[in-house]
């Protein structure tokens, strides 16, 4: 590494295996017990969590965490949901790098602002013994608005500020997309900060540039604002380097002449390895920061209740699982581009808070436009996942706008299993072909019906919740009693209710027949699909039939 100095630093701060003393190097007395925690190399995501930066000096660093690491994997993989949920009891800052970030915009700089200033008037007046004329300036007790020059911070001095003002809690610099920006120009000589020793704090200090002095050591800026226990906090801090020696810097760091890392700050980034080429990252900045690889997730926790969360999407009537999609979809990925940084993490569409649904407009304008606008670009996509059988070719992406079954077709290929319906969304359809009245009014059917005197449902909703209610009144019943009991309310329609074994048999033949059925799982685990078609003739026969049998549900028509 061509310096001693900097070798011993590595071993030192690093390492719990070796240590440097006097050009010494020799074991340490606790490395057996490192040694045998050792990782499995062949587990990627345990071998890379295993390079933390472990503080010995709890009391100086205040989690037990790494004060700099990058989060990384594919998008979408949780890195800055992981960030949030560990950071969101503590003071954080946030910054985004980008292609035009530089020193000025992370760390501060002279920017224009409006200002009251006092208000003055310059005349010229004769006088003297000449008659010459005298340039003098009037003050007015008034004030106007002008364009001043003011020192502005940003993200760094904003959180270097704000962790020194309490030494005893974390603060987090957070910065997302670290590798979209230049970060040897953005970070300056701040570089040299983020070197840091066992207490948790840099292991030097640098000299501050004159303008950031100013701001800290300013009668209205900076530490300015800090109570007298603040300052003597600030005042008394000693730092403590690895070989043992102390210096103190405290008035330094408080009169702004010296910048030092407090060991409560952590800098915490996000980068997508998709992203990796805008900017790649030198050696020696990567080798001051820990890495956390996020991998792939598809049945992730939430961190805070440790339950799983099951986010699905919507595609027409139908949810279906998130997570399988996923599964389903990142293996085709992977084989066209033989490289995981484009496969999407679980958190790359977000869901409804409210009801974990991803929306078709969502899937659609960000799932399927990232697959076939970055991923599939540069690719001849041949897979059987992605043919367009009614176009007999690829699918492209205007298909989905274009052709109204698209979407449908490309889901059908995927054989996801139909997870759930969401009833309140659900339509009626326009009559069959066919069937529709010679009345013209008659051909939107409007009409409303209760169940067991409950609700106001149209035709295809009356359908399924009454299947669901029985379903729920009857927990004992297998699917194949459910089928049995149901098929005495068919008003003649082929293919009315079907088992797994049926459905299964039925769309692989007739893949656009998937769109054409609901599911409702019975007491036994299993599932009956029902036909979601429905017309006004069809539902009168439905509900004639239920209210003339034993199945317990009455379906009345309320309202037009």
């Amino acid at each position: 590494m061509g310096n001693l100095d900097i070798v011993t630093n590595a071993i030192n701060n690093f390492s719990h295996i070796l240590k440097i003393e006097n050009q010494i190097v020799s074991l340490t007395d606790n490395c057996m017990d490192y040694m045998s925690d050792m990782p499995n190399r062949n587990d990627r995501d345990s071998f890379f969590n295993n390079f933390e930066i472990r503080n010995d000096n709890q009391h100086s660093n205040p989690l037990d965490e790494p004060l700099q690491v990058i989060y990384y994997g594919a998008p979408g993989t949780g890195k800055s949901y992981s960030i949030d949920q560990a950071t969101d009891t503590f003071g954080a800052i946030r910054t985004t790098f980008h292609p035009d970030s530089d020193y000025a915009s992370f760390v501060g700089a002279y920017k224009p602002t409006m200002e009251d200033v006092p208000m003055s008037a310059t005349y010229q007046t004769k006088e003297g013994t000449f008659g010459e004329y005298l340039t003098k300036t009037k003050q007015h007790p008034g004030t106007e608005k002008k364009i001043v020059y003011k020192y502005v911070p940003q993200a760094f001095l904003k959180a270097y500020v704000a962790a020194w003002s309490n030494l005893d809690e974390p603060y987090f610099l957070v910065i997302e997309e670290i590798n979209r920006g230049n970060c040897a120009q953005i970070f300056g000589d701040l570089f040299q900060l983020l070197d840091r020793n066992n207490a948790g704090s840099s292991s030097y200090a640098i000299h501050a540039d004159e303008d950031i002095a100013q701001f800290l050591s300013s009668d209205s800026k900076g530490f300015a604002g800090l109570s007298d226990e603040q300052k003597e906090a600030i005042r008394t801090f000693v730092l403590s380097k690895d070989s043992g020696k102390t210096v103190s810097l405290g008035q330094d760091i408080l009169d702004g002449k010296l910048l030092l890392l407090p060991p409560n700050l952590y800098i915490w980034a996000t980068m997508n390895t998709s992203d990796q080429s805008l900017f790649p990252i030198d050696s020696a900045f990567k080798r001051r920061w820990n890495w956390k690889y996020m991998p792939i997730k598809y049945n992730p926790l939430d961190k805070k209740t440790q339950q799983p969360i099951d986010w699905k999407f919507q595609i027409g009537d139908n949810l279906y699982s998130w997570g399988q999609f996923l599964g389903k979809i990142n293996p085709e990925i992977y084989t066209l581009t033989e490289s995981s940084d484009k496969q999407m993490g679980y958190f790359f569409a977000k869901a409804d808070n409210a009801t974990g649904i991803i929306s078709e407009d969502v899937f659609l304008n960000k799932v399927l436009f990232y697959l076939w606008t970055d991923v599939f670009k540069d690719f001849d996509v041949s897979s059987e996942l992605f043919k367009n059988k009614k176009a007999n070719r690829s699918f492209r992406f205007t298909d989905f706008f274009e052709d109204s079954e698209a979407l449908g077709n490309f889901i059908a290929n995927l054989n996801l299993n139909i997870v759930e319906i969401d009833i309140n969304s659900i339509e009626d359809e326009e009559p069959l072909d066919g069937e529709a009245s010679e009345n013209s009014q008659s051909q939107r059917d409007l009409s409303r019906y209760s169940i067991n005197g409950e609700g106001k449902n149209n035709k295809r909703q009356t359908v399924l919740r009454s299947l669901r209610k029985y379903v729920e009144a009857n927990p004992s019943l297998t699917a194949t009693q459910v089928i049995e009991k149901w098929n005495a309310v068919n008003p003649q329609l082929p293919y009315f209710i079907l088992s797994t074994s049926e459905y299964e048999a039925r769309i692989a033949d007739l893949p656009n027949q998937r769109d054409r059925y609901w599911s409702v799982t019975t007491g036994d685990g299993e599932k009956v699909y029902i036909t979601n078609q429905w017309n006004a003739n069809r539902i009168r026969e439905f509900m004639n039939l239920v209210n003339s049998s034993d199945l317990g549900i009455h379906i009345e028509k309320v309202s037009e």
